[in-house]
């Protein structure tokens, strides 16, 4: 059914994808969402750095302060999601238990919810380095960043694993659509 040129034939739902700065989260979901929208879909990106600039101003990145900002990123994802849009989110999350709280609160509105772990070795990210964050800790202007002084949980049993240095855009893209179709979410 198309209600004003779009299908609400899909279901809703979440895609969290966690990984490493400069993994290449953010470009698979804004890649992802141009893909699915040509289709006629409703997409959403909460992107986390977006996020921390309006919904999470003010917040720092102590742990409490991270677990907030996912939290809070993971509510308007729920809702987005429970209303039949399909909900990107490229956010580091480097925590297994704050991915876990946001998988419950889906869960607990029986709304789907996909955990993609876009990985790549630290030395690949330093290399990216798409918004300096490596370069300002080698130069000590930085301290807390995620994966070198900071920890970051790797998913143990993520929905999809994608290696990102391992494979272009596209392979991420496809694996990424298989996944979403063998859920029937696309």
């Amino acid at each position: 059914m198309r209600e004003n040129g779009i299908c609400t034939c899909w279901p809703g739902a979440t895609v969290w994808l966690t990984g490493l700065p400069s993994s290449g989260k953010t470009t698979i979901a804004h890649a992802m969402a141009e893909r699915v929208r040509a289709d006629g879909r409703r997409v959403e990106v909460l992107d986390g750095d977006e996020i921390r600039t309006t919904l999470s101003a003010g917040l720092g990145f102590s742990r409490e302060d991270r677990n907030t900002h996912v939290q809070r990123i993971g509510l308007v994802a729920e809702v987005l999601a429970r209303n039949g849009v399909l909900v990107l989110v490229p956010v580091i999350a480097p925590y297994a238990d704050q991915r876990e709280a946001v998988r419950k609160r889906h869960e607990a509105s029986d709304t789907p919810y996909l955990e993609v772990h876009v990985s790549a070795p630290v030395e690949v990210c330093a290399e990216r380095d798409v918004k300096g964050l490596y370069a300002k800790r080698a130069a000590g202007e930085l301290s807390g960043l995620t994966g070198v002084d900071d920890p970051y949980e790797v998913p143990e049993s993520p929905d999809l694993r994608i290696a990102s240095h391992q494979q272009t855009v596209q392979e991420s893209l496809a694996a990424l659509h298989t996944l979403l179709t063998e859920r029937e979410l696309a």
